[in-house]
């Protein structure tokens, strides 16, 4: 009917969409809608959700949190729909300015609650005010609005697989303390909780296979105007197979310094990860030799089977045709173990 009546699709659906902003009166409202949505689409391209952690937070406490990146929208709509599951507010996202070419994502990046983060700046002094200003907001969303905040542990996607903290968003919370307070007090203030996201599969592979390739190899890597908006549609259409999000514990007491708080958040993000068999399986394919760790890592999926996981991880690689993309998509999902082994399994 498009190719053949396209004057006629449009207008129907426009009264479609019209009948269906129409009683919207707010951000709930609207985040109410897209939340039917969202829902069936990731339940479309999922194998399903587990959420973990979540009953240990205090319904009377705002949070500041902070998870690892993997997908630019995703990752926090996975934490609104489990905010929204248990009747809380959902949260404010921070969203780096890369977002902002097209004037319509604009708008629907700012009515779901989200903030822009700017990434280039003129000058020092240009990027410390804002920064400032960044901190005090924050500040402000937990204390006097009584909002939870979700946002990245690092500037950008973690690509490589390696999640780790950035010090320099951790010093950036701290930027609002008075002459008196110290950094454990805000610490102590802020209420943070490291969250672990997790994917069997991630569909925007190949968008990232090729980024890291073109880097080592000395070439510019030059984005498409419309990339991180196409990348963000696949990860909510394309398949990822299981998903599972985890809820860290509360970070208090004894955190004085950035890098304190970085190893804290990093130690928490890696161990409550969640290695699915994609990960144990490229892993393997790294370290044949290591037989021990490789039957604790399999111990903990008892039910799987791992020829059919081998299969099917060969299957999820298949558009990374040459043999250079397939060695950084291996390796990319065979990072995150790389991070839960230095730590007791």
């Amino acid at each position: 009917m498009a190719r053949f009546a396209p004057s006629t699709i449009r207008y129907l659906l426009k009264l479609y969409l019209r009948k269906l902003i129409s009683p919207i009166k707010d951000v709930d409202d609207f985040q109410s809608l897209i939340a039917r949505f969202a829902t069936k689409l990731i339940r479309e391209g999922t194998e399903g959700i587990k959420y973990e952690g979540f009953e240990k937070l205090d319904p009377s406490q705002n949070y500041l949190f902070i998870s690892n990146h993997r997908d630019i929208a995703l990752d926090p709509a996975l934490v609104n729909l489990a905010m929204r599951q248990v009747k809380r507010e959902t949260v404010r996202i921070a969203i780096g300015d890369n977002l902002l070419s097209k004037e319509y994502a604009t708008d629907l990046i700012r009515i779901n609650k989200s903030f822009i983060v700017k990434r280039s700046f003129a000058n020092r002094r240009q990027k410390l005010e804002f920064l400032k200003r960044l901190s005090q907001y924050i500040q402000q969303c937990l204390l006097k609005d009584k909002c939870s905040v979700w946002i990245a542990q690092a500037e950008g996607r973690a690509k490589t697989g390696k999640d780790f903290t950035d010090t320099a968003l951790l010093k950036m919370l701290a930027l609002c303390k008075s002459k008196v307070e110290s950094f454990s007090d805000i610490v102590d203030r802020t209420n943070i909780i490291p969250v672990s996201i997790a994917y069997e599969y991630d569909p925007c592979i190949k968008e990232k296979v090729s980024e890291i390739y073109a880097k080592q190899n000395g070439q510019e890597y030059i984005k498409s105007t419309s990339e991180d908006l196409d990348s963000i549609v696949k990860g909510f259409l394309d398949f990822k197979g299981r998903v599972n999000v985890t809820f860290g514990n509360l970070i208090s007491e004894g955190i004085d310094t950035a890098d304190c708080l970085a190893k804290a958040i990093d130690q928490q993000i890696h161990s409550n990860y969640c290695l699915f068999p994609s990960n144990i399986v490229a892993w393997q394919s790294l370290n044949p030799d290591k037989k021990e760790i490789l039957v604790k890592l399999k111990s903990k999926w008892p039910n799987e089977d791992w020829v059919k996981a081998e299969l099917d991880f060969k299957n999820h690689l298949i558009s990374c045709l040459s043999d250079e993309f397939l060695k950084i998509a291996i390796q990319i999902y065979a990072e995150p173990v790389n991070s839960r082994l230095m730590y007791p399994i």
